[in-house]
């Protein structure tokens, strides 16, 4: 248990998918209560207010939180015990606070007005339905037209198609956009710019809903216009709201390191590094390795072919020192004009590669 009065560090409890509603306020202080309803407002939450333990069945058990002004602790005192229960006060100098946070079994003691804002948060995580956080790939060129972006649209694809929650990122200002590969420079949506002044939360629903849909799956993409950067903490708002919708997020990224990159970096699962079976390229993708790698502890290769004698996916790996993920099959099909998006194919070579991709991927991380 703790007290808040900025950050905490306490996991929020389990949540289905899905938005669940407001939280549950057990209150008879018409200040306190007024605070409370303004966050959850702010929140975007609507709550269910009562002055003492719900008569209703099921009312205390069921809220994904409950929030129990210092003034009704004795009269929850009996309820049964749970998760997710915040005790609010105002008295930053009351030590008997703790001995009735134990009696109610809060997890948390939150002071007003210090943890407003971890409150808003923690009202809208519940508000959204929050779980398991996605599942967050990158995919890096180990040198300049190694693939990466046709492997990122292919694994965000196969991931749509499999019916995966997904969200495919472009994180490279200067790549001609993600849209334009699968084919949607067109679409209705909101692009980079438009979230270039966010700060703090963004509703991981609102996002999603702003954003292109393309092959089933959201794009967050680049406009045609002159900006090449958003600050490091938009990125940082952005990426943190797409993780709490679940499912999975794939970031194409650009080869250099800026602020904005190294926040995307620190939000990453998983790291692939594509390279072309040349020593050259491999050469580079050894500067990359290190540059990332200094803020990515879990980054693999995979390898694309054709193969000089005497080199392999499994050399390449070794040389670079990092997990093979396999090799990245040819698709000829790309190359023709008016060919459908990468991985659209659910037969395709390159189509099978990323979905035992997501299959080895998933069971790594808990989530199949």
């Amino acid at each position: 248990m703790e007290t808040v009065a900025g950050a905490v560090t306490h996991d929020p409890p389990p949540a289905a998918g899905g938005r669940q509603g407001g939280p549950l306020i057990v209150t008879e202080d018409t200040e306190l209560l007024d605070d409370l309803l303004r966050l959850c407002a702010a929140a975007g939450a609507t709550p269910e207010v009562h002055h003492g333990v719900p008569d209703r069945r099921g009312g205390w058990e069921t809220a994904p939180l409950v929030l129990v002004g210092d003034d009704a602790a004795r009269r929850v005192r009996g309820a049964a015990r749970r998760r997710g229960v915040v005790l609010v006060g105002r008295d930053q100098d009351d030590s008997g606070v703790w001995r009735r946070a134990v009696e109610i079994g809060a997890e948390h003691v939150l002071m007003l007005p210090d943890g407003e804002q971890w409150l808003v948060d923690r009202i809208a995580d519940v508000a959204e339905g929050v779980g398991r956080p996605a599942l967050t790939v990158g995919v890096i060129g180990g040198r300049g037209g190694a693939g990466a972006s046709t492997l990122a649209c292919a694994l965000a694809v196969t991931s749509a198609r499999e019916g995966l929650r997904t969200l495919l990122v472009d994180a490279d200002p200067l790549g001609g956009g993600l849209d334009v590969l699968l084919g949607g420079e067109t679409a209705d949506g909101l692009r980079w710019p438009a979230f270039a002044s966010s700060r703090g939360r963004v509703g991981g629903g609102a996002l999603e809903e702003s954003l292109p849909e393309l092959h089933s799956l959201r794009v967050l993409s680049w406009d045609r216009g002159d900006r090449i950067a958003v600050p490091p903490q938009a990125v940082r708002s952005v990426l943190a709201a797409a993780r709490r919708r679940g499912g999975t997020v794939v970031v194409d990224l650009p080869r250099r390191i800026d602020d904005g990159v190294a926040e995307v970096l620190t939000q990453l699962d998983v790291g692939v590094l594509v390279v072309p079976a040349e020593l050259r390229a491999v050469a580079a993708a050894g500067r990359v390795a290190s540059a990332v790698g200094m803020v990515l502890r879990d980054l693999r290769v995979a390898v694309r072919g054709p193969y000089p004698p005497g080199l392999d996916d499994r050399e390449v790996a070794r040389l670079l020192g990092l997990p093979l993920v396999g090799e990245v099959p040819v698709e000829p099909e790309l190359l023709r004009p008016d060919t459908p998006p990468p991985g659209a194919a659910p037969r395709g070579p390159l189509a099978r590669f990323c979905k035992e991709f997501w299959e080895r991927a998933l069971v790594e991380a808990g989530a199949a």
